[in-house]
């Protein structure tokens, strides 16, 4: 099974036409790459995609946690943006999601996964102290917290984004009190240069709804 091409923003079903992709709704488009199952072929044709741009996974995996989702953002010999999406349970949380994007400004995948009003994090990025940091690429982030756009998604979901390596990295956790997982050691892994630990990768559970 390959990744299979969708709009990046939306849910609307995209088409091709003279070399050009194009969405009802966002007009002309770099499509998502997405599966619509998650194994460890497909997930190497992710790879293959992206190979000039991260693909962040928490790592290790806890035990019990696998990759429910992943894709990239692709077009015109470059790669725009990566995703994935691990799914696990905690004892106080029940079943929890963390959906991990890195773009380039302007893509809007994160916006889509997180349910934010602008493509881009916005002007909550930078003000006041950070809430968490995590460690991608080698370095600290700092990230702030996102409020989602609709006020009922406040306890569904918990949303922080920053920067690194002038990319936007978002994380979307669900639900809202999973972010208590998240510690100052907690670290975000860059699959496109892993070896044989690749192989060690779980796949399955339920793909997110966004």
């Amino acid at each position: 099974m390959s990744l299979v091409a969708s709009c990046p923003r939306c849910t609307s079903a995209i088409v091709e036409a003279d070399d050009a992709w194009t969405c009802p709704v966002h007009g002309t488009i770099h499509p998502l790459w997405r599966p619509d199952t998650a194994d460890y072929e497909t997930f190497a044709e992710l790879v293959g995609r992206s190979a000039d741009l991260p693909t962040y996974l928490p790592w290790p995996m806890s035990p019990g946690w696998s990759i429910a989702d992943f894709g990239c953002v692709e077009g015109g010999d470059r790669t725009y943006a990566t995703v994935t999406t691990t799914v696990g349970t905690s004892d106080l949380d029940g079943p929890v999601e963390v959906t991990v994007i890195s773009e380039d400004p302007g893509v809007g995948l994160g916006a889509r996964c997180a349910g934010t009003a602008y493509d881009d994090p916005g002007e909550q990025i930078g003000l006041g102290p950070h809430a968490i940091h995590v460690r991608a690429g080698g370095r600290a982030v700092p990230m702030w917290a996102v409020d989602p756009s609709i006020e009922d998604d406040l306890l569904a979901k918990s949303v922080f984004a920053g920067e690194a390596d002038g990319r936007w990295l978002w994380l979307v956790i669900r639900p809202a009190s999973a972010a208590l997982l998240l510690r100052d050691d907690w670290l975000l892994a860059d699959v496109t240069g892993f070896g044989p630990e690749a192989l060690e990768m779980p796949f399955g559970g339920a793909r997110p709804s966004w």
